[in-house]
């Protein structure tokens, strides 16, 4: 509950300050002199600002929303020997990548799953849940870590989010030519924003949405790919096909990764076709093969 008011608390910060700032510096006002015609430019950046002032905010609060909402304590000072090898592997793959060493951490969560986040690949984090360490081999545990490095270093939330803004800003953006349209062609609406505009608004908000939402979790299935193929090279593809294999072995076991983390997990699945369109992570049978491929 805690990390839902916060996420609402922070969209409503980021949506008044938006607000104000465009009343401010004057593009408030999108529709024409007239009132009956769009000004697209106007929209187009009125959109923009709202489209990528919560994609970008969130991202640069990343790391303390990560910490916050999953409970993650960072290593500091090694406390045992495995926390003290958790650094030194981390410090070992992330001078392979050519990054710099990310904030290391561990979760309290009995399901494997891990996850990488940081406004840039030079100040992130990268943390393991405690029931992966208990579970996994060392070799396992060195590849979902070398899985989490590569999300880093190919800038995968810097480009997750930008991708997110982009899609937030088309969908304000359509969306309102629409109820424009319905507005004042159907209604037959000449004063103004009338009640059929913000109804095919939202309206329509809602199904552009929805199929903006298909996009980003393309890419975000994606860019898994491209962290297990990372995750190969930077500890070995028998390590990183391994780790998956366990992973897939403790499928039914339910993870409990916090939504706004999710997509930045090691570990997630769908159930049915449909639900696959909106997974953030590809199948776990899918990803081995592709890896068996490669190898």
């Amino acid at each position: 509950m805690m990390r839902i008011l916060l996420f609402l608390a922070t969209n409503l910060a980021v949506l008044l300050i938006a607000s104000i700032t465009l009343s401010l510096v004057g593009f408030n006002g999108f529709m024409a002199a007239n009132g009956l015609d769009l000004d697209l430019k106007q929209l187009l950046i009125y959109c923009a600002v709202f489209g990528f002032a919560g994609s970008l905010f969130s991202l640069f609060i990343s790391k303390w929303m990560a910490k916050m909402s999953t409970g993650t304590e960072i290593i500091t000072q090694p406390r045992t020997s495995h926390e003290q090898w958790l650094l030194q592997t981390v410090e070992q793959l992330s001078q392979q990548a050519g990054i710099r060493m990310p904030e290391v951490g561990i979760f309290p969560a009995y399901e494997a799953n891990a996850f990488a986040t940081g406004w840039n690949k030079n100040d992130a984090l990268v943390a393991v849940s405690q029931g992966l360490l208990e579970r996994f081999s060392p070799d396992e545990v060195r590849a979902v870590l070398a899985h989490e490095i590569g999300h880093v270093a190919n800038g995968d939330m810097v480009t997750l989010s930008l991708i997110q803004g982009v899609v937030n800003t088309f969908v304000m953006f359509f969306a309102r030519i629409i109820g424009n349209f319905v507005d004042k062609v159907i209604f037959k609406n000449e004063e103004g924003n009338g009640i059929a505009f913000m109804v095919a608004t939202i309206i329509a908000e809602l199904v552009l949405g929805i199929l903006a939402t298909i996009i980003v979790m393309w890419f975000s299935r994606w860019r898994e790919y491209r962290a297990d193929a990372a995750g190969a090279q930077l500890a070995s593809p028998r390590a990183m096909i391994s780790a998956l294999e366990h992973l897939r072995a403790e499928q039914d076991v339910p993870v409990h990764m916090p939504d706004s983390m999710t997509a930045f997990g090691i570990n997630s699945a769908g159930k049915s076709i449909l639900a696959g369109l909106f997974m953030s992570h590809p199948p776990l049978e899918e990803r081995i093969a592709t890896l068996q491929r490669m190898g």
